[in-house]
């Protein structure tokens, strides 16, 4: 098994005091840090059979987009408004101050496709909880959740009750 975190790089107080970020590009850099992350996170979503991959701005295309290609699925971007040329479908979201939202485009999932949606980290689970909307408001089914980083001490678990969810490396404190 594979130790993700020695490829992670902690920076404290950033992007303000008492906060650590958890910077991924450590692992983007090294030049078996990504590979065995892919390979990880390709085994997991292979299990789901996804018929589409969605992967959230910016970070999560990084993963999906790569997946996709070793799956030989498609990839669907879910971005902030006013990112896509098409008619979107929209999902907003609460965030500690105030709300965001994500949009794909509404051709993007077909009726019945089975999806799994990939991102690089989850935190309070409210961006992929609005994806998961996305795609169910779309037909599809999301069979599955992988990204490389979950925060144990924030409350995602919540938001994501019910869905499969999959992650290589867990913080358990800021």
């Amino acid at each position: 098994m594979t130790d993700f975190k020695s490829f992670i790089r902690s920076v404290p107080d950033f992007p303000k005091p008492g906060i650590c970020f958890y910077d991924i590009t450590t692992l983007l850099q090294d030049k078996n840090g990504f590979r065995l992350a892919l390979d990880a996170m390709e085994k997991y979503v292979r299990s789901c059979k996804p018929d589409v991959l969605v992967a959230i701005e910016s970070r999560g295309f990084l993963f999906g987009a790569a997946l996709a290609d070793r799956l030989h699925v498609g990839i669907v971007p879910a971005r902030k408004p006013g990112k896509l040329p098409y008619k979107t479908v929209a999902e907003t979201y609460e965030l500690e101050y105030g709300t965001d939202s994500l949009e794909i485009h509404a051709d993007a999932v077909q009726s019945g496709e089975r999806v799994v949606i990939i991102d690089d980290l989850i935190a309070t689970g409210g961006t992929l909880q609005a994806v998961c909307k996305l795609v169910e408001k779309l037909g599809g089914e999301v069979v599955g959740i992988s990204a490389v980083i979950e925060l144990s001490f924030l409350p995602w678990r919540e938001k994501l009750t019910g869905y499969d969810v999959n992650y290589l490396v867990s913080y358990d404190s800021e």
